[in-house]
């Protein structure tokens, strides 16, 4: 089995998708979850640190019953059951049905490290301010893989964007992210 890092696939979202060159959210989604399947096995393990869609889950799930791998998601600030959303809690059932797991943060071992996941960098934003502050992680010198800045960067300290701007509209592979911290 392989591990595999993604964030910010922005499905339906028309913004993102012409942002990312696409005519469509449609000729978007089609290219991402091409991308996805290619790059991920059926049995692999894929840890999505969120903004998986834009809007309600009726609107993209046909795109998440087609990714291969087994899903665990890390919600973001566009996703339904996201802490920060008041309404949060009467959605994550309906989301489990698409993912293995959903949670807020999670922690890995990666290379050795204790490795934080989280949809938000501990600072920085792809906007003038850094939004949602009291929903990111503290820095406590640990490393971080996250989402939410699009092309803003890809490594910042110790921190690794692993969304599909930076890393070709595909995910990261647990080897790139062990290399990645290893060098530092």
């Amino acid at each position: 089995m392989n591990v595999w890092f993604t964030s910010d696939t922005h499905f339906d979202h028309q913004l993102v998708a012409g942002l990312r060159g696409f005519g469509s959210p449609a000729e978007h989604d089609a290219a991402v979850v091409e991308l996805w399947n290619e790059t991920v096995e059926p049995g692999d393990q894929v840890w999505h640190l969120g903004d998986v869609g834009m809007g309600r889950l009726a609107r993209f799930a046909g795109s998440l019953r087609r990714l291969h791998g087994e899903i665990h998601l890390i919600t973001g600030n566009h996703d339904q059951p996201w802490p920060g959303s008041r309404q949060a809690h009467k959605y994550q059932r309906a989301w489990l049905e698409y993912f293995a797991t959903v949670q807020a943060f999670a922690r890995r071992r990666i290379a050795g490290r204790s490795v934080l996941l989280c949809h938000f960098p501990y600072e920085g934003d792809h906007t003038g301010d850094d939004r949602a502050s009291q929903y990111r992680l503290p820095d406590e010198g640990r490393w971080l893989l996250h989402g939410h800045v699009h092309s803003e960067w890809r490594l910042r300290e110790r921190q690794l964007n692993v969304g599909l701007d930076v890393n070709d509209l595909r995910p990261v592979h647990l080897d790139s992210i062990v290399a990645e911290i290893s060098a530092r």
